[in-house]
């Protein structure tokens, strides 16, 4: 039986067809090897994690899609709100020269992305393409699979995290564990930038809350014999 209330709810919603779907996702900025030994950096919003495995969507017709199809290796760096500004900057420029014609009205290239931001590169451990190093969480990766997808208008990408590259300010002292209420991701809310809201909770998985009940050393030698 359907009550008054679910009723109530069912009926303030109304079918839309929005022209993008980024309903509030992680900006992630790419830097991959180009063929001349340079390297590009590219901002997306379709990137999510499943274990040590990283998930991108990323276009057909764009220089990461050229480059990780010849050079698997790649840096996925996690942009902070702070960073919104330079990711912007990056938004209307690609490293693919001619650029393409789907491109042509609203995308001019841009052969040094890093200067066009004002970003830095820094050397990587296990890949040639550098990590970005204003970014709090670098991952170094290697392309697995790219898979064609929506009529042939991007791929997906699957990628083997190789190496975490993470500020100390935001990982729990003396553990593995980026601290949440110190890491905010950039997200992409319909074409617009935020940070993270306060916490409303935590998940009945998560390390950091008993990290950070561990206080005294005997209780730090008791979970380290668990």
């Amino acid at each position: 039986m359907t009550t008054d209330t679910h009723r109530a709810t069912a009926d303030t919603h109304r079918v839309i067809r929005p022209s993008i779907l980024y309903f509030g996702t992680p900006v992630v900025l790419l830097t991959t090897e180009n063929d001349d030994g340079t390297f590009n950096l590219a901002p997306i919003s379709s990137a999510w994690a499943l274990g040590q495995h990283i998930v991108l969507g990323v276009g057909r017709e764009s220089q990461t899609a050229r480059n990780l199809a010849a050079r698997p290796e790649l840096v996925i760096n996690v942009a902070s709100p702070e960073l919104w500004e330079r990711v912007e900057r990056l938004a209307p420029l690609t490293g693919a020269d001619p650029v393409p014609e789907s491109k042509r009205a609203v995308y001019r290239h841009e052969p040094d992305k890093f200067t066009a931001s004002g970003l830095t590169p820094a050397g990587s451990r296990l890949v040639k393409p550098p990590r970005v190093a204003e970014c709090g969480l670098q991952l170094e990766a290697r392309a697995a699979a790219l898979t064609p997808g929506g009529a042939g208008l991007f791929f997906s990408v699957e990628c083997e995290v190789l190496c975490v590259h993470a500020d100390e300010r935001v990982v729990v002292p003396g553990t593995h564990h980026i601290d949440p209420a110190r890491w905010s991701p950039l997200i992409y809310n319909f074409r617009h930038y935020h940070g993270l809201a306060p916490e409303v909770g935590h998940g009945f998985r998560s390390e950091t809350v008993k990290a950070a009940s561990i206080d005294t050393p005997m209780e730090r030698l008791s979970a380290a014999h668990e």
